[in-house]
């Protein structure tokens, strides 16, 4: 345990060139005093790092110092190997990078270990696209992600949802690629950021420009709040059911899994039966008849009546099939 976090600080140290005890302590998950005695034992240990005193002080790695990659166990290499979605550097125009890196990467660690790569890619695949439909490789996403990594205004084209065709100066922060689709995280100059399904551009040309990153931006956090706020979007209407305890183990299985527990979460007291009352976001009030079938007998619509009436209606016409002789 100790032995991992002494590579880490210096590695980090390494990256970043110099930094406060503060800060190692916040990456590293110690306390300063902890930080401070693996300083020490590093220095005794022959690694040339220093501490410099006063208001711009921190701890540094004299002359350069640089570690090679033979620390790494067999299993940090593996993960290391996995750390890449291969299809999604292919669509990208990556793919010779990736494999030169990996090429690189391999020829530092100690001959022991060589064998990572060939043993982490016949463990783990990631099959990215999900199912019933074929994954989508946008013509323009080389384009794209160029610009992406050069920090380059693009001039695009794009088809929004409505149909129309519109044009847009942006400037493309970064990429996600969500269930086999490619979306772009972008800021027309002067707003806040947006998103673009890749596949609706038409056109993308660099227009010479560089432009300059906001470093406060953080893809994976404005993506999350994206996905969430776009989920929550959907959930115009509401419904109210009384669910029993097997109907409540279900409602995330057939429903937003988030608006599920929400409404959960919020619920009153249960019956004396284990039953509960919720109040559930719902896209729509077709939508949601046909989620309530999936839970039969274990829901019980409360609110609204029209919706109570129509699965009220199918639970009778389920109960007449169900009656009547099977036909042969």
């Amino acid at each position: 345990m100790r032995a991992a976090r002494l590579i880490k600080l210096v590695l980090l140290l390494q990256a970043r060139s110099a930094m406060t005890a503060a800060e190692l302590a916040g990456e590293l998950e110690v306390s300063e005093r902890t930080v401070a005695r693996d300083v020490l034992a590093l220095a005794e240990a022959g690694v040339p790092v220093y501490a410099d005193r006063g208001r711009s002080g921190g701890y540094r790695l004299i002359g350069g110092y640089r570690t090679r990659l033979t620390g790494l166990g067999r299993s940090e290499a593996e993960a290391l190997f996995l750390s890449g979605v291969p299809s999604a550097l292919r669509d990208m125009g990556l793919a010779d990078a990736a494999s030169a890196a990996r090429l690189k990467v391999s020829a530092a660690l100690i001959p022991e270990l060589r064998t990572a790569h060939d043993s982490a890619t016949q463990r783990f695949h990631l099959d990215a696209p999900g199912w019933w439909q074929p994954p989508e490789a946008p013509e323009l996403l080389p384009v794209v992600a160029e610009a992406v990594w050069g920090d380059l205004t693009l001039r695009v084209g794009y088809r929004r949802g409505d149909g129309r065709h519109v044009e847009r100066l942006i400037e493309p922060y970064g990429l996600v690629l969500k269930a086999g689709v490619w979306y772009v995280a972008a800021r027309p100059p002067g707003e806040g950021p947006r998103v673009y399904r890749v596949a609706r551009f038409t056109a993308a040309e660099p227009d010479g420009t560089r432009f300059t990153r906001e470093d406060a931006f953080d893809l994976p956090a404005f993506w999350a709040e994206h996905a969430a706020a776009f989920a929550r979007s959907l959930l115009r209407d509401e419904v109210r059911l009384r669910l029993t305890p097997a109907g409540a183990r279900v409602l995330r299985h057939v429903t937003d899994r988030a608006a599920a527990e929400a409404a959960l979460a919020a619920a009153g007291p249960r019956d004396a039966d284990g039953s509960v009352e919720i109040t559930l976001p719902v896209e729509s009030a077709d939508v949601a008849y046909g989620q309530i079938l999936a839970l039969g007998p274990e829901a019980e619509v409360l609110a609204p009546a029209a919706l109570r009436e129509r699965v009220a209606r199918a639970a009778e016409r389920t109960a007449a099939r169900y009656r009547a002789a099977p036909q042969r």
